[in-house]
């Protein structure tokens, strides 16, 4: 889910971008700048790391980790960071910061200051820490954008807030609704977007989503390189870049017999064993030249996009696998 967030931004600003004329290099660094904007309301995560501390030395397994992980976070997660009402604000603190004046920087801080002190009345001190923790990311992000590209003011408040707004509607579907409009009291989603009755076809209703959001960002991102190379990548060349050992995710049908049913209240056995099936597109392959075995072991890279695209159609498989073969267990 975290991933997910930040290639959502990436793949729907680069998009937009380059459909409203910017080159491709252009819309790719827009795209990533949108991106990191979408992962850091999830610094309000980073509390969570009290509760895990806490359960050290407890004799709690890995589950137990996890659980206290989530318990200790969701204090303070989906709250003042996923807020649409705050994130122009940040928005704007960031590219303010961006400008680089005197003038326009204590502009900055003065709106971040702000934004704690609103957050300490309406929350307390809790939500003032975790708003500093969100601010100072903003803040860091737009001296990132400042020394490292030539991306204006305004530009970084259109990207930062398309980031930041994007954000809240990935968790729609899983754990407790964001708050949307925080700091005021009205809740415009009460429960979390069921995608399913069945707890399980709901996980992997979720899990889909974040699978075709990946899918997304890295064929844009292809594509993209591609034409800011000056290469053409017609509809069949992407999938001359999946290794047949994809296939072998399939054979992850037979884990629905070993793991517990996966739900969003256990779903850790099931979604690391699946990524896991991922890595077949970073094993290296034996090269055969002319017909006939090298005489000692060689190995060629397979190259990002080989990887990338190779782990993701195994992945892809492995969960489609996964639920025909829990469909055939409930019929």
């Amino acid at each position: 889910m975290f991933v997910g967030h930040a290639l959502a931004a990436f793949a729907l600003v680069a998009v937009v971008a380059r459909r409203r004329g910017q080159p491709p290099s252009r819309a790719l660094a827009f795209g990533c700048v949108a991106g990191l904007f979408a992962a850091a309301p999830d610094v309000d995560i980073g509390y969570a790391l009290v509760g895990v501390v806490s359960t050290l030395g407890t004799g709690a397994g890995a589950l137990g980790l996890a659980e206290s992980f989530w318990a200790t976070g969701n204090v303070v997660h989906r709250a003042v960071t996923h807020s649409l009402v705050v994130a122009p604000a940040v928005a704007l603190a960031a590219a303010a910061w961006v400008d680089g004046r005197t003038g326009a920087r204590a502009a900055a801080l003065a709106l971040a200051t702000g934004l704690v002190a609103v957050t300490a009345v309406v929350g307390g001190g809790l939500a003032a820490l975790v708003t500093v923790a969100f601010v100072v990311t903003a803040l860091a992000l737009g001296e990132g954008i400042r020394r490292r590209t030539d991306i204006a003011a305004r530009t970084t408040f259109w990207l930062a807030l398309a980031g930041l707004v994007s954000h809240p509607f990935g968790d729609v579907f899983t754990g407790e609704p964001p708050a949307l409009l925080y700091p005021f009291a009205t809740e415009v989603l009460t429960a979390r977007v069921a995608l399913s009755a069945d707890p399980v076809f709901h996980l992997l209703g979720a899990f889909a989503i974040e699978l075709a959001t990946v899918w997304a960002a890295v064929i844009v991102w292809t594509r993209l390189r591609a034409e800011r190379d000056g290469r053409v990548v017609g509809p069949f060349d992407l999938p001359r870049r999946v290794d047949p050992r994809a296939v072998a995710g399939a054979g992850y049908a037979a884990s629905a017999f070993v793991i517990p049913a996966p739900t969003l209240d256990l779903s850790y056995p099931f979604v690391f064993s699946v990524l896991a099936v991922g890595v077949v597109g970073a094993v290296p392959v034996r090269v055969r030249r002319r017909g006939r075995a090298a005489l000692a072991p060689e190995f060629a890279n397979p190259g990002v996009e080989r990887a990338l695209f190779t782990g993701l159609t195994a992945v892809t498989l492995a969960a489609s696998a996964y639920a025909l073969a829990y469909l055939a267990g409930v019929a």
